[in-house]
């Protein structure tokens, strides 16, 4: 099964970046927009796993979970990889939150190496992903609008809880990826 940890977003963040995603799309840009109610912030992308790594993950998931606080984080910019000037991938970025996000990140990843799962090459970035670029297709416009709404991002409904971090499931279908939850363990309280 094709696997990945990740946070997950309160639905009314969720909707506000719906709502930012919809601003976006008014560059009519090439772009393939992540489904709204499939928004989250990616942790670690496993790839493939058997039953055996899948229950080796969840042990390791409940240690770093019970040695890791809950906070609280806050998305405040929008960019694009590799450069606002060419986007590929659309993103929402961390402000508050974005250390201890890291943190938990590296944990996982090193976590996850004791157990042959492959070390990222990247160094990991707190960010959520909003669309991938199809074609270079206005993308300038797409530039103008991500930096345009990056300045707009002033919403409560934007600074939301990390109390848990999630084991999905990933099956790829015609209409997008579908995910499945196979594991939520919750963080210490702060």
């Amino acid at each position: 099964m094709r696997a990945f940890i990740a946070i997950e977003l309160p639905e009314n963040t969720k909707n506000l970046l719906s709502r930012l995603q919809q601003e976006l799309k008014n560059s009519n840009a090439d772009v393939k927009w992540v489904n709204p109610e499939n928004i989250h912030l990616t942790l670690k992308f496993i790839g493939e796993i058997d039953e055996n790594q899948r229950g080796q993950i969840n042990t390791r998931l409940q240690s770093i979970a019970a040695s890791h606080k809950s906070y609280w984080a806050k998305i405040s910019s929008l960019g694009a990889f590799p450069k606002i000037s060419s986007p590929r991938v659309i993103w929402a970025g961390l402000a508050e939150g974005d250390l201890q996000t890291k943190e938990l990140a590296a944990a996982i990843e090193e976590s996850l190496i004791q157990i042959g799962i492959a070390k990222e090459e990247r160094n990991f970035s707190s960010h959520i992903t909003l669309g991938r670029s199809r074609s270079g297709l206005n993308s300038y416009r797409l530039a103008e609008k991500i930096t345009e709404q990056s300045g707009k991002l002033e919403n409560p409904g934007l600074e939301f809880p990390v109390e848990r971090i999630t084991l999905f499931k990933s099956r790829l279908s015609p209409g997008g990826p579908l995910y499945e939850k196979l594991q939520e363990v919750s963080l210490k309280t702060a």
